[in-house]
């Protein structure tokens, strides 16, 4: 029955698009285009996009420029099969899901991001501005012996502008509604002695599309999800001799946005029938969203990055080194969800503030109800009053890495390369609920007792892993057809946890302010992870224009460690009380998959028809996930195990220049999964895998046409579409809720309207372009579909935290460069 699957999906998907075929240029990254040929970098050497053997999707300079590519969430956008979901609990927050394989919050990254052959090694670096980009290229599948550690899914590799051998300017500026507003640019020339600079820098802001209505002064009226950044950095490059050429970096980024953008939804159908109210009970995809809150939501990150790079030639081999430094400190506060449960109801600052909303004819949201007291209103989560309390969560990481790697450089039938890698983390994490006074809002994570926004709950923690990995790869072409590759790592990751919570009360609750406290005392602790990483190639030329390939790979990710004191905040609050049997710990294990691809490329026509497809099937297992809980305790974050997830999918793209200037393209991908063993949750076995889109698939068409001999129209129109996804193992399953423990026989939630329905979104773009400069009108989400970026069920709450997407936004671009 598998197989015949395969064979169905194969049959029936659309799936990786390469790029539009571009005019012979070479772009200053160093990329080589010559008529429908592509140089990537996605195995760690220049080699055509069409002799890959693997699912590599690439936007080129042109692409990023002609799709106005701003960040990493467009990019992916563009790329079947890849889903994101970005900034909704926080702006260094990104989830990437490839072919099924998702990021966890909290845990490290899923997919490597590899910058001018340099690994990024913080999750919050993902959907940052990183420089003049010049090329972005996905590679699909498990990666881990080429690219190492958070590889399991894929890569993602970007080029970035080179010093020229002249003094060169572009940039580009946008203003769009929602005070949207872009600035960007980048200057690069010669110092002499072979040595040449660039300079870059970006300013980007909106006050994004949804409002809070809310009464409180300090909030209404301001938007909820709103960023400003602004990014400068420089670039050295210099070649002392024929041989030696070294590659300095340096980047500074700040942004300050929103955080925890969500709207709460009950999923309770006995509620919703015993009381008459249906709100109790909603389809999450046509939930209403209403933002009342009373606590401003600021989110502030910085990031200071410096790297190293030197390439030394030796007759016949190339020795490549690098060392980088990473230094990114986040800090948010933003209203919460204590409300819901009423831990604070007896403090003054909460009674006061529902008696004078109350006083003031305030109305919440159905099914949320105001009265004079907290005890008889029905206050959910972000409420106006100050009885939500306010969440801090701190994430400060410091790395310093390195890597050197000798490889062949030879054009002869035997290649290779072995290498070393290491990497230290200093990682600072916590999640602090402090009470909400009504007065100005503070970011401490620890305030004693009696002081302004006492703290009521606590996880920090400190974490420290140190990485040490070699590698090797070998290739074999014994023939002009054939060849034959395979590549080997090993990783091991020694990691730490220091506990940082003081022993003593929450003042409000009178129990320890960590619930580790209850059950003995947080102490010190360490881990070790190891795993081998082998990766086997063959590629088979039939002939220039037509290759097929099948690869194995196999994919790590270290485990690590939970804010300690969750597994007993789990026992207490759900597994004894309500007898849920969830299997949380204080650590999570290492995620590993195996992964088995088929493909092809074909092209047709002189170049002029790319076609590529591929079908594969992976094996994951303990495969990482990030799971919220509220409740009476207050918050908790947690990263656990699903033992075992079958993946399997297939992919088809077709790329068209049907005439000299006009292009069209298809892409798309089909996923079935299944979790197969779940101890965690072991009635959500046979569920599919959360945060994968059923299918994608993206259609475009791009027209150059000249309107004068100086002056050319384009005309862009790409459309992309989502499949439905369920966002956690919980499905169309029900669950007994802590609603149960206050109100017998009506607690029982039922989630099975909280997968997230299939949405397409249609964006176009429109200008002018001469030598040297273009003027663009642009349209995204020209139907103004709305959707839902992000849907996180809380299955014990009884309800689900709910993000909306991005809705339309109409602007115009101008750029030049000279």
């Amino acid at each position: 029955m598998q197989h015949k699957k395969v064979i169905l999906l194969a049959g029936v998907a659309l799936g990786v698009v390469g790029a539009n075929p571009v005019a012979a240029q070479s772009t200053s990254s160093g990329a080589e285009l010559t008529g429908n040929q592509i140089t990537v970098t996605a195995r760690r050497q220049n080699e055509s996009l069409s002799d890959v053997p693997a699912s590599v999707t690439v936007l080129t300079g042109a692409d990023l420029e002609a799709k106005g590519i701003v960040t990493t969430e467009q990019a992916i956008a563009a790329t079947p099969g890849v889903t994101i979901v970005s900034n909704a609990a926080q702006v260094g927050d990104a989830q990437i899901n490839i072919r099924g394989v998702n990021g966890a919050r909290d845990a490290e990254n899923n997919v490597a991001l590899v910058v001018d052959g340099i690994l990024k090694t913080n999750t919050a670096a993902v959907n940052q501005y990183q420089g003049a980009l010049q090329q972005f290229e996905i590679l699909k599948g498990p990666q881990g012996a080429y690219y190492g550690r958070g590889a399991t899914a894929g890569v993602i590799v970007m080029t970035t502008k080179k010093p020229s051998d002249r003094l060169e300017a572009e940039g580009r500026a946008y203003w769009a509604t929602q005070d949207s507003k872009l600035l960007e640019g980048s200057i690069s020339g010669p110092l002499g002695g072979n040595t040449g600079f660039v300079l870059f820098g970006q300013y980007r802001a909106t006050d994004g599309f949804y409002t809070n209505t809310g009464p409180d002064p300090r909030t209404r009226g301001k938007t909820i999800d709103q960023y400003e950044g602004w990014g400068l950095g420089g670039r050295l490059v210099s070649e002392p001799t024929d041989r030696l050429s070294l590659d300095v970096k340096f980047r500074y980024n700040k942004i300050e946005a929103a955080a925890l953008n969500y709207n709460a939804a009950f999923e309770m159908p006995d509620f919703a029938s015993a009381l008459g109210i249906p709100e109790y009970y909603q389809d999450v995809n046509t939930a209403r969203f209403e933002w009342q809150r009373n606590v401003p939501s600021i989110d502030t990150l910085r990031t200071i990055e410096a790297s190293l790079k030197a390439d030394y030639a030796f007759d016949g081999a190339k020795l490549t080194t690098w060392v980088s430094f990473s230094d990114i400190d986040e800090t948010f506060y933003a209203d919460t969800t204590a409300a819901s449960f009423g831990r604070f109801n007896g403090q003054d600052a909460c009674i006061a503030s529902t008696a004078a909303l109350y006083d003031a004819g305030v109305v919440l949201a159905p099914p949320l109800y105001l009265a004079p007291t907290p005890g008889g209103s029905t206050l959910g989560a972000y409420s106006p009053t100050a009885c939500d309390g306010i969440q801090v969560t701190l994430r400060d990481q410091r790395d310093i890495s390195a890597e050197i790697r000798l490889a062949s450089d030879t054009g002869g039938p035997l290649q290779w390369s072995v290498g070393a890698y290491y990497l230290h983390i200093n990682r600072h994490y916590a999640t602090a609920l402090n009470e909400d006074d009504g007065g100005p809002v503070n970011s401490n994570l620890y305030n004693a007792p009696g002081t302004p926004n006492q703290t009521s709950q606590l996880f920090n923690d400190r974490f420290k892993t140190n990485v040490y990995a070699g590698f090797g790869s070998l290739e074999w072409s014994p023939t002009r057809a054939l060849t034959l590759s395979g590549a080997l790592r090993f990783d091991r990751e020694e990691r730490t946890v220091t506990p940082l919570v003081p022993d003593v009360l929450d003042p409000i609750t009178g129990a320890s302010i960590n619930p580790g406290y209850e059950v003995g005392t947080l102490e010190f602790q360490k881990r070790a992870y190891e795993q081998l990483q082998p990766k086997v190639t063959l590629r088979y030329e039939f002939t220039p224009d037509i290759n097929v390939y099948l690869d194995y790979g196999v994919g790590f990710k270290a485990g690590g460690f939970n804010s300690q004191g969750s597994a007993a905040l789990i026992d207490t609050y759900y597994n004894d009380l309500l007898g849920s049997n969830l299997a949380i710990d204080d650590d999570y294990k290492k995620e590993v998959s195996h992964a088995l691809e088929a493909g092809f490329k074909i092209g047709l026509a002189n170049g002029d028809v790319q076609i590529n497809g591929a079908v594969y099937r992976n094996i994951v297992e303990d495969m990482q996930f990030f799971e919220f809980y509220t409740g009476t305790f207050g918050i908790l974050r947690v990263v656990s195990n699903i033992d075992k997830v079958r993946l399997m999918g297939a992919e088809l793209g077709v790329v068209w220049k049907v005439a000299p200037g006009f292009t069209l393209d298809a892409g798309g991908n089909v996923l079935d999964s299944k979790i197969i063993t779940n101890s965690v949750r072991p009635n959500t076995e046979g569920n599919k895998s959360p945060y994968s889109a059923d299918y994608t698939l993206n259609v475009g068409a791009s027209v150059i046409q000249p309107v004068s001999d100086r002056v050319d129209f384009t005309f862009l129109a790409d459309y992309l579409l989502t499949g439905p996804t369920w966002f956690h193992v919980v499905q169309d399953q029900q669950r007994r809720t802590i609603f149960d423990v206050f109100y017998p026989g009506l607690g029982t939630a039922d989630y099975s309207q909280t997968r997230r329905d299939a949405y397409g979104i249609v964006n176009l773009r429109a200008g002018l372009k001469g030598e040297g400069w273009h003027l663009t009108g642009f349209v995204n989400n020209f139907f103004k579909k709305r959707y839902l970026e992000e849907v996180i069920p809380a299955p014990e709450f009884g309800g689900a935290f709910l993000t909306p997407g991005a809705l339309r936004q109409i602007g115009v671009e101008a750029g030049f460069s000279f």
